[in-house]
C-alpha cells in the first residue's frame, strides 16, 4: 500500500503523545497515513513488549490509520547505522510516503535523537539506486519523500532550526487523548493494575500537561488546541493571501524560544 503520510517513532505511543491529533486529522482529511515504531518499547519501566504491541494495535484502530509496522530495533540500544538505515529504507520504498515525520533532532531522551538522525539520513539514502534493498527476495525501486517533518516531544523547537508551524487539532484532541488512553501501561490509567513504579507520564498530573500543552499551541494560531512542527527548509507559499484567508498564520507570532 502507498501512503501519503509515515509518521516514525522511536516507541510505541511517541507517535500519539506528540502528534496523535494531526494523525487523527489527516486520517479525517483522507489522506493513507501509516505508523512506524522503530522499536518494542521493551526497555521501558512499565508495562512489556507484548503488551505495547497490543497496545499499539489499540491505538492505530483509533486513530485510523491504514497502517502500523515496526522495525523492531533494541530500545535503548539502536544506533544509526546502515544496518538499521538498510530497515528504514526498506519501510520508505515500500510505502512510498509523500511526506515524513520523525522526532525533533534535540531532545531529552536519546532515543528520540537516535531516531531523528536514523530517520533522516535513511530518508535520503532511500533515494539513491545504488542503495540496494529487497522485500522477499524482490528488489525495490529507489524513492525519495518530498519532505520529513519533524514534530516535539519535550524540547521546544528554535527559531533558527527552520520554518515552524502549528496544525489545528481541534476536532480530534480527544482521539488522540483515547489513543494515548490505549496505552494504559503507559499513561495515567486507575484501572491498570500493577505493582511496577509509577513514571511522570503515567501520574494523573502529566495528563494535565498534554492538555495545557495542546492549548498553549493552539492559542498561538487562535484555535483551542493545536500541535507544532518543524520543517528545516522554507515553506513556499504561492498565494499569500490565500493562505490568510484560509487561515493560516503569521510564523513570526509563534511563540518559540
Amino acid at each position: 500500500m502507498k501512503l501519503d503520510v509515515l509518521f516514525f517513532g522511536a516507541h510505541p505511543d511517541d507517535v500519539e503523545l506528540s502528534a496523535g491529533g494531526t494523525v487523527a486529522k489527516l486520517v479525517k482529511l483522507g489522506y493513507q497515513v501509516g505508523i512506524c515504531d522503530l522499536t518494542r518499547g521493551e526497555a521501558g519501566t512499565r508495562g512489556s513488549a507484548e503488551l505495547r504491541d497490543k497496545e499499539a494495535r489499540d491505538a492505530a484502530t483509533i486513530l485510523g490509520v491504514s497502517e502500523r509496522v515496526n522495525c523492531n530495533l533494541p530500545d535503548t540500544v539502536f544506533k544509526n547505522t546502515r544496518e538499521n538505515q538498510l530497515k528504514v529504507i526498506e519501510i520508505i520504498r515500500k510505502y512510498q510516503p509523500e511526506f515524513v515525520f520523525v522526532h525533533y533532532w534535540n531532545d531529552r531522551h536519546p532515543d528520540h535523537i537516535h531516531a531523528s538522525d536514523l530517520v533522516r539520513e535513511s530518508t535520503f539514502y532511500a533515494g539513491l539506486p545504488k542503495i540496494e534493498t529487497a522485500i522477499s527476495g524482490k528488489p525495490q525501486a529507489a524513492f525519495r519523500p518530498r519532505r520529513i517533518i519533524y514534530y516535539a516531544a519535550r524540547y521546544e523547537f528554535s527559531r533558527t532550526d527552520g520554518s515552524a508551524f502549528v496544525v489545528d487539532i481541534t476536532d480530534t484532541f480527544q482521539t488522540k487523548i483515547k489513543a494515548m488512553e490505549a496505552f494504559s501501561s503507559q499513561f495515567y490509567n486507575p484501572a491498570y493494575q500493577s505493582e511496577e513504579q509509577d513514571t511522570y507520564i503515567s501520574t494523573k498530573e502529566f495528563r494535565g500537561v498534554i492538555e495545557s500543552r495542546a492549548r498553549h499551541y493552539g492559542s498561538l494560531i487562535d484555535a483551542p488546541y493545536g500541535e507544532p512542527f518543524l520543517t528545516q527548509e522554507h515553506l513556499s507559499v504561492p498565494d499569500p493571501i490565500d493562505f490568510f484567508r484560509k487561515g493560516g498564520q503569521d510564523i513570526n507570532k509563534l511563540g518559540f524560544a
